[in-house]
């Protein structure tokens, strides 16, 4: 499989000051060594698994994405340039800049931004201690973690993920979030890389909100820490997106909040790890085991 995992998000925002709030003293990543204006951002060894600039929106701008070497690299901007997308390859500076060996960027047919690249450069020297006292995240071959995209023109954008890109479905379920006869549901596609994380990224049925992302998910290593996280965002007030609770598909305990960019951000433990070789997709019909009450429905309730 040509992509491995997603490995780091580029966001701009016009709030550095609360995105440095958030990230260190919430979620517990290290601050890294800055380049140019954007601030970075590590949760493990590698330079920067965030990349924060600043802008005058708050969105998710691109996540990026590792494939094998640079000769897959090659033939993935090939195909993305004959499926009718943008390709823009970064100069050697660039390269540079974010790390890697070569890298281009494109964007799906949605409008999400997407970056690729061939191998990270090195690591950092210096060892990832979390400012809050985190044990550690899964990160390794399972990248940093999983994006959740908006997809309206849904059955397009999988296509693009899964033909182009080479991305294997995981679970392809239909969410009836609103219930009633009248609900037409709205479909999700669930993707891996090669990397064993459950999902690398997922595509959602449904118009993309002025950030650009629906959310991002970062795993804990214990169900410690991702309680004490809890117990950072319900006291300085970060608005709880949804509570606590097991996921179906790729049985990950997590809960929601709310970033400085408005959208979501997953914090979990013991997700699922498939064998991406082998794996046969699923379409699960419920989105938790238990909890996850989203705020939605709670304001609904009241």
């Amino acid at each position: 499989m040509t992509v491995k995992s997603l490995e780091y998000v580029v966001i701009k925002t016009e709030n550095m000051e609360a995105w440095h709030h958030f990230l260190t003293d919430i979620v517990g990543a290290m601050p890294g060594r800055p380049r140019g204006d954007a601030a970075l951002y590590r949760i493990d060894d590698r330079p920067f698994r965030f990349w924060i600039e600043p802008g005058e929106s708050e969105r998710l701008v691109a996540s990026a994405f590792e494939v094998a070497d640079a000769a897959a690299l090659a033939r993935l901007a090939a195909a993305v340039a004959a499926a009718g997308r943008p390709v823009r390859h970064a100069s050697a500076v660039e390269a540079r800049a974010r790390g890697v060996e070569a890298m281009f960027a494109t964007s799906d047919p949605a409008g999400n931004g997407l970056e690729f690249f061939s191998r990270w450069e090195e690591g950092d020297s210096e060892a990832f201690v979390s400012p809050v006292g985190v044990a550690g995240f899964v990160t390794g071959g399972m990248g940093m973690g999983h994006a959740v995209l908006p997809a309206p023109d849904f059955e397009r954008c999988h296509a693009f993920y899964r033909d182009v890109i080479g991305f294997g479905d995981t679970d392809l379920p239909r969410f009836y979030l609103q219930g009633g006869e009248g609900d037409p549901g709205m479909g999700f596609a669930f993707m891996h890389g090669g990397g064993g994380r459950h999902h690398a990224v997922a595509l959602a049925e449904c118009p993309p909100p002025p950030s650009g992302c629906i959310h991002l998910m970062l795993e804990m290593t214990t169900l410690i820490d991702v309680g004490r996280c809890h117990d950072r965002m319900r006291k300085a007030k970060i608005p709880e997106s949804a509570t606590l609770g097991r996921h179906m598909n790729d049985e990950m305990t997590s809960f929601y909040m709310q970033t400085p960019s408005g959208f979501d951000l997953e914090i979990g433990c013991d997700g699922l790890v498939i064998d991406p070789a082998t794996w046969v997709p699923t379409a699960h019909e419920q989105i938790s085991v238990w909890g996850h009450v989203w705020a939605w429905q709670k304001a609904m309730a009241e």
